[in-house]
């Protein structure tokens, strides 16, 4: 029995006739809302040609869009670097077999998972700038870095515990039945799995982390959105400015999903990816053995058989 059967009975022709009219009212009251927009928009000026041509002003693009780009993508490359590594390490920590690992990796990650990004990037740029920690200039650089390293490297931390949880169990019996211990076994044969089945939820956070670097526009770092806000307000072409950093957020955002993609199903081809069994929850499935728990909701790597480990 397949799981859409399991889950909901196939509708039938007055529920199909139902879902066509509730799908084409959606379409229309989503072309209305965009029409009153528009319309909008045109009784206030704003669509007229002379607020637009900035946009293609070569002086605009080098003055703002470009150096904005450049700190969006310099602040946003470096947090995805430094939140792969945290999210491994903490994530492998969460499943140590050592229970002081396990407990203060779980500690740190629950609580980076809590606390709010921009109230991180406050906190940070505050006490850098009152410590004088770094030089004036790399203040807002450096908050909004490490704001967006502990927040989704914590995530990315349990992303890698689900994504090893997701394997059959046979690949740890496998590692252990070839002489390896269990730390052996999910560095060398349970992890790189894990990273092949998440990279589609990888991709998905380094998004969040690119779309998260706008919010240093609170903290006066210039990254894309901080530029567009100078733009418009010294052009006075406020929306066309909004406008253009959505376009360019959407198109790398974007790109970065097909890239993710190909590297998927390139890595698929070649054999690397694991067996398909179920999306990766972080829950352990039938048959996975108690392994110890943290106290914070963690459990250990999975080392054996869930009978021969009760005798």
């Amino acid at each position: 029995m397949s799981a859409h059967n399991v889950l909901f009975d196939a509708p039938g022709p007055r529920a199909r006739r139902r879902h066509a009219i509730l799908t084409a009212f959606g379409f229309v009251l989503l072309a209305a809302t965009f029409a009153a927009v528009v319309w909008k928009f045109n009784a206030q000026g704003q669509l007229t040609g002379a607020l637009w041509q900035p946009l293609i002003d070569p002086e605009v693009w080098t003055a703002y869009v470009v150096p904005g780009l450049i700190n969006t993508i310099k602040a946003a490359a470096v947090s995805i670097m430094a939140a792969m590594v945290f999210g491994i390490l903490f994530g492998m920590g969460r499943l140590s077999h050592n229970r002081t690992i396990r407990w203060v990796s779980g500690v740190i990650v629950e609580f980076f998972r809590a606390v709010p990004v921009l109230l991180m990037m406050y906190f940070l740029f505050q006490l850098f700038a009152f410590n004088n920690i770094f030089v004036a200039s790399l203040n807002s650089f450096m908050a909004v870095v490490i704001a967006l390293t502990l927040y989704n490297g914590s995530v990315i931390a349990e992303l890698v515990r689900s994504g090893v949880y997701g394997l059959p169990k046979g690949q740890s019996e496998a590692g252990l039945s070839i002489g390896l211990t269990p730390s052996q076994t999910l560095r060398s044969i349970q992890l790189p799995q894990a990273l092949t089945a998440m990279l589609p939820a990888l991709v998905s956070q380094v998004v969040v982390i690119l779309k998260d670097s706008a919010l240093g526009t609170a903290i006066t770092y210039p990254e894309l959105l901080q530029s567009m806000r100078d733009m418009g307000t010294a052009y006075a072409t406020v929306i066309p400015a909004y406008v253009l950093a959505a376009v360019v957020f959407i198109a790398i955002n974007f790109g970065l999903t097909v890239l993710a993609s190909r590297i998927e199903r390139r890595l698929n081809r070649r054999g690397r990816g694991p067996r398909k069994t179920g999306p990766a929850t972080g829950v352990a499935g039938p048959g996975t053995a108690d392994a110890p728990n943290d106290g914070l909701g963690g459990r250990g790597v999975h080392t054996g058989d869930a009978a021969s480990q009760a005798r």
